[in-house]
């Protein structure tokens, strides 16, 4: 098979190439046509060329793609779409007149002091580029997010930006699209030992830069406040910056002084009960570990529940105990807690710009770590004197 040069990008060429041989009858409806790796080999592209000439062709009605068998003419090529009960089976993109693209976003929830900011850094890149972002909340539970991702997918969007819920291992539906080179962008996390676009803040750095403010100002007895880690990486990232703080100060980490398994403040569980019960646990641990002067809190939610605790407690905030969290809302009275301020919206923008590159077969860097700004609040004072 030959081509002819043109100032079109391959892919583009394929995709006419093919059109026009389906119009022609060169490839009748139910009949299979070129696999990725045949257009690949008979053009001299990479299967990430091919593989965005059948998307194409598929989006447009032309053909219908089935997992394992191959790719067919459409019984019906060029309507809006493919149903279940036409003669392939297989439900296929809808048909978009005007063109636009639709990238899905699944994320585990967003609120005041994160997450927020995410979705109007996606939201705002969509409409410079003149494309929708179609938003899913999974609350943090794997089957949520598995289910999203394949709702998706059948909905036929372009491309998925993706925050993974809370858990230890990445589900089946995210390693597929590894697998299948489709084009995806993890938030906050990123999978090990996988080659997959991630961004996320630089949290160790962060939590090191935030950890030795609180040294400056004295605090030597610190208490980490954290979910349960359960292979989470930016959770880890920021428990090693910790960890590496202490080291670098020549100050012995008491890993006696932490609490690693506050659940409360999970997506499923962040209900008036499940709070006051924290709260107690906090209280009874600041009564058992009394040389305690600071609390790093993973994140606002739970350095809110120990602020409640703490003053509950008979306990000074800042003069008694310091705290310190990642990100925090804006008061009108200013920040009531000192916190690392992540770069939300361009963390967003990124994400959204870079799944369009790669759906259009651009590389991008597989791992984007983005600084995070200290941002001092009425939470931190000197240690206490005893």
């Amino acid at each position: 098979m030959s081509h002819e040069s043109s100032s079109k990008p391959m892919y583009e060429q394929i995709f006419e190439a093919l059109r026009e041989q389906i119009a022609s009858g060169k490839y009748v409806p139910g009949e299979r046509i070129p696999s990725e790796k045949e257009l690949g080999e008979a053009y001299n592209v990479s299967r990430i060329t091919s593989k965005k000439a059948l998307e194409m062709l598929t989006q447009e009605g032309y053909i219908v793609r089935q997992p394992g068998r191959g790719s067919f003419v459409s019984e019906h090529f060029g309507s809006a779409d493919a149903s279940p009960g036409s003669a392939t089976g297989v439900i296929t993109k809808p048909r978009r007149e005007n063109g636009k693209l639709l990238i899905g976003l699944v994320m585990t929830d967003f609120g005041d002091s994160y997450g927020t900011g995410l979705v109007y850094g996606m939201e705002e890149a969509s409409r410079q580029h003149d494309s929708y972002l179609i938003l899913r909340r999974s609350l943090g539970v794997p089957a949520n997010e598995q289910e999203a991702i394949q709702g998706l997918l059948e909905l036929g969007v372009d491309g998925l930006i993706i925050f993974p819920a809370q858990g230890e291992y990445f589900n089946a539906e995210i390693l597929k699209l590894v697998i299948s080179q489709y084009p995806f962008v993890l938030l906050d996390r990123h999978l090990k030992g996988v080659s997959a676009s991630s961004i996320s803040t630089n949290n160790a750095a962060a939590t090191k830069q935030m950890i030795k403010h609180l040294f400056e100002l004295g605090h030597t007895h610190i208490a980490l406040m954290t979910g349960p880690p359960q292979d989470t990486t930016a959770i880890e990232e920021r428990i090693e910056g910790f960890i590496q703080a202490h080291a670098e100060s020549g100050i012995v980490v008491d890993r006696r002084l932490w609490m690693d398994h506050i659940t409360a403040t999970l997506p499923t569980a962040f209900v008036p009960e499940n709070k006051e019960k924290e709260k107690e646990n906090i209280k009874k641990h600041l009564r058992e570990h009394p040389k305690i002067t600071a609390l790093f809190a993973m994140e606002h939610n739970i350095a809110q529940l120990a602020y409640e605790a703490a003053r509950e407690s008979g306990l000074r905030i800042p003069e008694d105990l310091s705290i310190v969290c990642f990100d925090s809302p804006d008061y009108a009275g200013g920040f009531l807690f000192t916190h690392m301020r992540q770069k939300q919206e361009e963390m967003g923008r990124l994400a959204f710009e870079n799944v369009l590159k790669l759906r259009n077969g651009e590389s991008v860097p597989n791992k984007i770590l983005l600084d995070a700004e200290l941002i001092t609040g009425s939470s931190t004072g000197p240690v206490r004197k005893k």
